[in-house]
């Protein structure tokens, strides 16, 4: 089975918002055109919230879609904002499957949580307008593993 990752910011600037979200139905349809019904997202807010909530609204279209979320640990959302944790619980509660990577945060668990959204994917979608964060080591790691990657910064 053929696999896609999504990986972004977390911060996205709300003049491009509707044009992304355009562009990521636009993909996500090809994609599906494509038969690639799997979808992997990491439960992060801004693209990962945006990527997941749009493959569920995929999923009440073609309801052969599966939204897999891999998530760093329990607790990733302390700190956030209360819409967005209502979101978070929202997507985990409609995700067909959910699997955690531990038990608490460490210094290490979002780049362990990235790594792994690559492992069994052949396809990476990204938002990545900078070469440095966790986005761009993601989609550094996807290149090397050979992945195929659509930047939806770009097209």
């Amino acid at each position: 089975m053929t696999s896609c990752c999504f990986t972004g910011h977390r911060r996205i600037a709300d003049a491009v918002l509707s044009d992304l979200e355009q562009r990521l139905d636009d993909c996500l349809y090809r994609l599906i055109d494509e038969k690639i019904y799997h979808f992997r997202a990491g439960g992060a807010v801004g693209f990962d919230r945006i990527a997941a909530e749009h493959v569920l609204q995929m999923r009440r279209r073609f309801d052969f879609i599966r939204l897999e979320l891999i998530l760093p640990c329990h607790g990733q959302t302390r700190g956030w904002p209360e819409e967005e944790r209502l979101a978070y619980r929202r997507i985990m509660a409609d995700a067909d499957r959910v699997t955690f990577l531990q038990e608490h945060y460490t210094s290490g668990c979002m780049k362990r949580r990235n790594l792994k959204l690559l492992e069994d994917s052949q396809i990476c979608v990204c938002y990545c307008t900078r070469q440095v964060g966790g986005t761009a080591f993601t989609i550094a790691n996807a290149q090397k593993q050979g992945l195929r990657i659509i930047n939806l910064a770009l097209t």
